[in-house]
């Protein structure tokens, strides 16, 4: 099948370099790292010791069977918009936040929406780094069953990335929103691992980031209770112990965070008070203001 992953970051090049052991891949990222990848292959690190070598480009091709969206959820308008000259059969994004299938199906057909428990880092130009096996599970936005859906997941499953057709899709985005919202701000501004989070100082706020996340997600007519986004937070902060999330990633390289797609998008849903998601996202957006240059 042709794939094109579109936003080739750590998460995108790793499931897009796993995918290419089977598929015929397109990465869609920025230079330097497309161009390595075009000279020598991507090397895929850490749990895996491979290199496979898809095609790379900074631009869309003009087709593929399947999209896989990658980009921060701030990039989605322009990645619905370099998609929406692509002919493509399925799109599924594998974002953080809620709602970013609703900015691609204005512009693309065949929107699913999707979760990815992989960990992955980029290494350097050409090289990424598996810091943990996860699973991607999809479906559509709204729930429920499609063709469309199925025949994605056994595309992923045939390339070997763990894969589930789930009909609680919504259910799934919020409590990975309510893990996110835990772990991604509190070890950004903590600069601690994924680990911290256990038992440590800042435990309590980011399962507190959890709770809300939950009541704003049943608000909305998602059924997640608290100590199920509770449970789910632990679990991820013990499967990744030894990582750092994708916040701290970008915090530690000076570069814009997803704090509007994760605590600010609670907040926006909220209806309510949300105190604890409210003051996470002011902070981190105060290290950006202070710390993030535009790069134009």
């Amino acid at each position: 099948m042709e794939i094109v992953v579109f936003g080739a970051g750590s998460l995108g090049s790793l499931i897009g370099g796993l995918l290419a052991r089977e598929h015929r891949v397109t990465l869609v990222g920025r230079e330097p790292h497309v161009g390595r990848v075009r000279e020598s292959g991507l090397r895929v690190a850490g749990t895996f010791d491979l290199t496979t070598h898809p095609d790379a480009r900074t631009d869309a091709p003009e087709s593929a069977d399947l999209a896989l969206v990658t980009v921060k959820a701030f990039d989605t308008p322009a990645a619905a918009e370099a998609l929406a000259g692509c002919d493509l059969d399925s799109v599924l994004s594998l974002q953080n936040g809620v709602g970013n299938e609703a900015t691609l199906a204005a512009r693309l057909d065949g929107v699913l929406a999707g979760i990815c428990t992989y960990g992955a880092q980029l290494v350097g130009p050409g090289e990424v780094a598996c810091t943990g096996v996860g699973e991607v599970a999809l479906g559509p936005p709204g729930g429920g069953s499609s063709a469309a859906a199925d025949r994605v997941g056994e595309t992923l499953r045939a390339g070997g990335i763990e894969t589930t057709v789930a009909t609680d899709i919504p259910r799934r985005l919020w409590e990975k929103l309510a893990v996110n919202a835990g772990i991604n701000p509190t070890t950004a501004l903590a600069r601690v691992p994924n680990g911290a989070l256990h038992d440590g100082p800042v435990r309590e706020v980011a399962a507190e980031a959890a709770r809300e996340t939950a009541r704003v997600a049943r608000g909305r007519g998602v059924d997640l209770g608290e100590e199920d986004a509770v449970a789910a937070l632990d679990d991820v902060v013990a499967a990744t112990a030894e990582n750092s999330s994708s916040m701290l990633q970008d915090v530690l390289a000076g570069q814009p965070t997803e704090i509007d797609a994760i605590n600010g998008s609670v907040v926006e849903h909220a209806g309510r008070p949300v105190p604890v998601n409210r003051t996470l996202a002011g902070l981190v957006r105060a290290w950006e203001a202070a710390n993030v240059r535009d790069e134009d």
